[in-house]
């Protein structure tokens, strides 16, 4: 397969998934498509047809191309801050409403270790986790890696980053691997969604945008963290990872980076424009 094939391919991706697979990772890239060309049989201009005239075709490649190492709080930094910053402010900004909602988004949930930890992070950080309603949206464009997400089994290599508590408070184990609880499974909700595509999730308190800005060019970046910030409930967060960030962040957006993690804080309502509702509907 010669590099203007490669090229076509990698063009053939973007136009329809939009995502970009670019130099950074050409030789990852390469190697994946040139292992399915061989066990589909076929040279670039034969691969470049059926990938245009299948869309089962086209899927299976972009899923060996989307595949990824990834495990349970793989970054323990990103759910360090929603144990002892997010959860917090949420539980006193949110005591009073009944019900007592929280809504969470893994927008680019992968086979479902980030959204189950999130789940995790969340019980371990919330006295009383069942008064509240819980609500954990995970979201990926692999189908093959929600079904994995969805069936919420791991080898003992993806839980290694969990204490032993945390395993026997929320696993069960088996001569298949640990299982995910009922109680952690019945908070996270999976649906297949490609970010480009506008999808509308509603107002979120808190979204972790980690590994989803990466794949994208960069006016597609700044579109899909435009949407982001545009689900955040006022005084929510978006949570990015050390590879990303926000190119041009609204006004007043507050940005903290703490160590490799980034959380950008959406302003919550100014008290002095509440107080001059409340003065006109008295008058």
């Amino acid at each position: 397969m010669t590099s203007h094939e490669l090229d076509e391919l990698r063009a053939l991706l973007e136009r329809r998934s939009g995502i970009r697979f670019d130099d950074a990772r050409e030789d990852i890239f390469a190697a994946r498509v040139r292992e399915f060309a061989r066990k589909a049989e076929a040279d670039g201009v034969e691969l470049l047809r059926r990938l245009t005239a299948s869309d089962d075709e086209y899927e299976a490649l972009l899923e060996r191309l989307l595949v990824q190492d990834t495990s349970f709080f793989r970054n323990a930094g990103w759910f360090g801050e929603l144990g002892k910053r997010i959860i917090p402010e949420m539980q006193e900004r949110k005591f009073w409403d009944n019900p007592r909602t929280l809504r969470i988004w893994s927008a680019a949930c992968s086979t479902g270790e980030e959204p189950y930890s999130i789940a995790i992070a969340v019980s371990d950080a919330l006295p009383f986790a069942e008064a509240w309603r819980i609500e954990i949206l995970a979201t990926d464009i692999s189908r093959r890696a929600l079904q994995h997400a969805e069936r919420g089994v791991y080898t003992a290599r993806a839980v290694a980053n969990l204490s032993p508590q945390q395993i026997e408070n929320y696993f069960t184990k088996t001569p298949h691997g640990f299982v995910v609880k009922p109680r952690i499974r019945k908070m996270v909700s999976f649906a297949p969604v490609n970010l480009t595509d506008a999808p509308y999730v509603g107002r979120m308190d808190c979204i972790f945008g980690t590994n989803a800005l990466a794949r994208f060019s960069e006016d597609r970046r700044d579109s899909v963290a435009h949407r982001f910030i545009e689900s955040l409930e006022p005084g929510g967060y978006l949570v990015l990872g050390p590879a990303e960030c926000l190119t041009a962040p609204p006004a007043r957006l507050e940005c903290v980076t703490l160590g490799d993690c980034r959380l950008y804080r959406r302003p919550a309502r100014e008290p002095a424009l509440r107080q001059a509702v409340v003065a006109e509907g008295s008058l």
